[in-house]
Parts: structure tokens; C-alpha cells; sequence
């Protein structure tokens, strides 16, 4: 019986590993800004992310590659998803205070779906970092 418990318990988890593979990569998160977040509320997290949080935001200058679209949620989105995936195997969240929200969806997917600027290979590259 116990034989086949645990039988039963392995195949689940390799069922389970399995499941979060997608397209040949690992399961990916990203932290994202909340589109009902208003954008003063995005600014201050923003600031916080870029400044005391750690996050780096040098590519978010003018002219540099991750500047445009030049809008506070694009710099914001970006700036959360930098903090997050850098500190996130340190304990850190996705919240900036109700303004992110982590997602399964690729951002530079769901932008080129509602016809925003599209990025280049490299801003996308960027995000993940």
C-alpha cells in the first residue's frame, strides 16, 4: 500500500514539473504595473523601485533602449519586473503597494497585442534581467 502511495506521490510531482514547462522553457513570472493603478501612485512605486528598492533603471533614459515607449506604466512595468526578478530568490514580492501584479504573460507580448511601440529583441531581453 505504502508502495504504491508513493508511486502515486512521484507521479504527480514529474506530472507536476512537467506542467510548468512550457514552449521548452521553465515557467515564467513577471511583475508587472496594475493598469487600475493611477499614475501618481505608479510614479511614487516607480521612484521607490529605481531608487531605495535596487532596481537597475538606466536603461529607462532618454535614448536609451527600454525609453519608449515613454509612458509612466511602460518605465513602471518595466523598473517593478527589474526589482523583481532580481530579488525575488531573496524573499522580495511583487506588491510596490498594490501597484504590480505578477502575470504568466509575456508584457512585450500583450503589448504588441494591443498595438502599442513595438521593442526590439533586446528590450525584451531586458525585461527578463
Amino acid at each position: 500500500m505504502q508502495s504504491a502511495l508513493m508511486r502515486i506521490a512521484l507521479a504527480l510531482l514529474v506530472f507536476a514539473l512537467i506542467l510548468q514547462r512550457y514552449n521548452g522553457q521553465m515557467f515564467e513570472e513577471w511583475c508587472i504595473a496594475d493598469e487600475q493603478t493611477p499614475d501618481d501612485e505608479l510614479q511614487r512605486a516607480l521612484d521607490w523601485a529605481c531608487g531605495r528598492g535596487g532596481a537597475d533603471c538606466r536603461k529607462l533614459q532618454r535614448g536609451q533602449p527600454c525609453y519608449l515607449p515613454n509612458t509612466i506604466r511602460d518605465h513602471a512595468t518595466y523598473a517593478f519586473n527589474n526589482y523583481y526578478q532580481k530579488f525575488k530568490n531573496k524573499g522580495a514580492t511583487c506588491y510596490f503597494n498594490a501597484a504590480a501584479m505578477v502575470t504568466d504573460l509575456d508584457p512585450i507580448v500583450m503589448d504588441h497585442a494591443s498595438s502599442s511601440l513595438l521593442r526590439t529583441t533586446d528590450s525584451r531581453q531586458d525585461l527578463k534581467k
